[in-house]
């Protein structure tokens, strides 16, 4: 099973799970800019959209979209618990958690990215972004976690996506129980091995 990855990207989510789960993986670095692998193939021929993580398994398949694959990760070590049983209305609970992830804080740090952005729209984001993690910083305050006192699949999400917040100038300071959140999760031993294995130990703030 091969993960494609690049530092730091939404596919370290997918990595930390798959190392909370105890699966194996294979990594393979892409260099996003120049869609190539660290082996020099070009990434398009095995995901047309370009983009990380991406998961080839052994018999050819490929499977896209952080959020699925750290469902599909998860549910092959069901003992584990990063994701609840199928049917269980806690399972729906924790894809809620997920789903607000992906659409309200993954995709609203898109602009940030970008330098042509203009200054008052960064200014918008950053506020828009500012609400959201109020409402983390509430719900973090009665919980260790998104679902519960269990670390999940959506807070091995969270945690990447929070984790661009000093990158683009955002203080989690404002926030203390977020604060404290991304420091609980960078303590965890599976973390410090994904940060270690894509040369970010170190460059995530706790």
């Amino acid at each position: 099973m091969r993960l494609y990855y690049s530092p730091g990207a939404c596919s370290l989510a997918p990595h930390i799970v798959a190392r909370e789960a105890g699966i194996p993986i294979e990594l393979m670095k892409v260099d996003l800019a120049a869609k190539l692998t660290d082996s020099g193939e070009d990434f398009r021929a095995v995901n047309p959209k370009g983009s990380v993580p991406t998961l080839a398994l052994s018999d050819g398949t490929v499977l896209t979209e952080g959020a699925v694959i750290s469902q599909f990760l998860a549910d092959r070590s069901p003992g584990v618990g990063l994701l609840p049983a199928q049917g269980s209305f806690e399972r729906y609970r924790a894809l809620e958690w997920l789903i607000f992830v992906a659409t309200e804080l993954h995709k609203a740090f898109g602009p940030l990215w970008r330098k042509d952005t203009p200054a008052e729209m960064r200014t918008t984001v950053i506020e828009m972004l500012g609400t959201r993690f109020s409402y983390l910083d509430r719900h973090l305050a009665r919980h260790d976690y998104l679902h519960g006192h269990r670390f999940g699949i959506a807070d091995a999400y969270a945690f990447t996506v929070l984790s661009w917040a000093p990158v683009v100038g955002i203080d989690l300071k404002q926030w203390p129980n977020v604060a404290a959140y991304v420091a609980r999760i960078a303590a965890r031993p599976s973390v410090i091995a994904a940060l270690a294995a894509e040369g970010l130990l170190g460059a995530v703030a706790a």
